[in-house]
């Protein structure tokens, strides 16, 4: 069974000037929302820790899932995280046109 293809979009905040805004967005395959905001988590997570220990941002995983785009110094609001299916896995920020699919928000964890 072929799982949907979500987006995640993180709220991100720069540590030492936070008056600078933006956001990460992560895609990739998941059985739900919830379930793709861990694993964006985790990807993040995974990309900013190789970074630090000099080593090269992993490439993106089999099931779509990569961080290759996150930067040290910002600091992402995992609490406002919002997971949304997609229409389309070749339409890139293409987002569901089901607008019944509510936010993923205050997921366990560190």
């Amino acid at each position: 069974m072929v799982k949907p293809y979500f987006q995640v979009d993180v709220p991100i905040t720069h540590r030492a000037q936070p008056d600078r805004r933006g956001s990460y967005v992560f895609t990739g395959q998941a059985d739900s929302g919830r379930e793709a905001v861990r694993i964006a988590r985790e990807v993040c997570d995974a990309a900013l820790a190789a970074h630090a220990a000099g080593l090269d941002v992993p490439r993106r995983r089999p099931d779509g899932w990569g961080a290759r785009g996150v930067r040290p110094g910002w600091e992402p609001d995992w609490e406002a995280a919002r997971a949304r299916l997609w229409d389309t896995a070749h339409g890139w920020f293409t987002r569901s046109r089901t607008r019944g699919v509510p936010p993923v928000r205050r997921l366990p964890g560190p």
